[in-house]
């Protein structure tokens, strides 16, 4: 098997960004969903209720992030540097945590509030905030970024071909993997899903862990492209071969146990 796909999500929600290479590191791939929009309250921000957060795109330069509106160039072009701020940090909250994060500056604030046309607020989580993992499903030590639950995801591309198979037998348009925002897309494996069972594994040098089998909620059904729901797709279809009690699966979700880097065309090993 070999890696074909390595992305990341710089903010959280926003667009992704395809990569030749990456660092893994402790809570997820360098520069992964280290950045966070919330409200005025600290509530972070996502697709499931602003699909619009899509058009946001993000592109990695040497001097720090750029996003771009896909739709409305009047706003220009906002560069995001890399090194953390130097403020004071608050407290933010992504489900279940409430961690401290920095604010990136007001200015950054008013281009996202102008971008998606309500308040919000740019931060960062610095290398001092801790947010753990699920300990019932991971090592203590384990901690992730503000991704939604684990450091890393990887699919199939087995298992998007069985999808959009199934779509198109119900006269349904194919959708492309970005709907699923992985890190990890691979090739060649002998069956669909068979990531799901994967305990640890590699990708070239570096040691991984599955732990659970990835719950998929609206995003979805989110065009990455235009930023528009699709309707009840993939979902309804997942929800007939893919079912887990009131849960959809797909994708495998995965921490780290090493660093280093990977890159397209590492060959993948299952070890159990």
């Amino acid at each position: 098997m070999t890696l074909t796909g390595l992305y990341i999500y710089p903010i959280k929600s926003l667009g992704g960004i395809s990569l030749p290479e990456a660092r893994v590191e402790a809570r997820g791939l360098q520069h992964d969903r280290r950045w966070l929009l919330v409200d005025k309250t600290g509530q972070f921000l996502t697709q499931r209720t602003d699909a619009t957060l899509a058009l946001l795109a993000v592109a990695l330069t040497p001097a720090g992030l750029t996003v771009t509106h896909r739709t409305r160039p009047e706003l220009g072009t906002l560069l995001v540097p890399y090194a953390a701020p130097e403020t004071a940090p608050v407290l933010v909250r992504i489900w279940d945590d409430t961690v401290p994060a920095l604010p990136v500056g007001a200015a950054f604030d008013a281009w996202f509030s102008a971008a998606i046309n309500r308040p919000a607020r740019l931060v960062y989580m610095p290398d001092t905030t801790h947010r753990s993992v699920d300990p019932a499903y991971a090592p203590a030590e384990a901690i992730v970024s503000f991704a939604d639950a684990y450091p890393f995801l990887i699919i199939g591309e087995a298992a998007l071909a069985g999808l959009n198979a199934r779509l198109l037998e119900r006269h349904q348009p194919p959708v492309p993997m970005d709907r699923f925002r992985p890190n990890f897309v691979f090739s060649g494996g002998a069956e669909a899903h068979e990531e799901d069972g994967w305990a640890d594994f590699q990708i070239g040098a570096i040691a991984f862990r599955g732990v659970k089998p990835c719950a998929r909620c609206v995003v979805t059904t989110i065009d990455q492209a235009t930023g528009q729901p699709s309707g009840k797709e993939p979902l309804r279809t997942l929800a007939r071969y893919r079912a887990a009690g009131a849960k959809v699966l797909f994708g495998q979700n995965v921490i780290g146990c090493g660093e280093g880097i990977v890159r397209i065309g590492d060959p993948i090993t299952p070890r159990s």
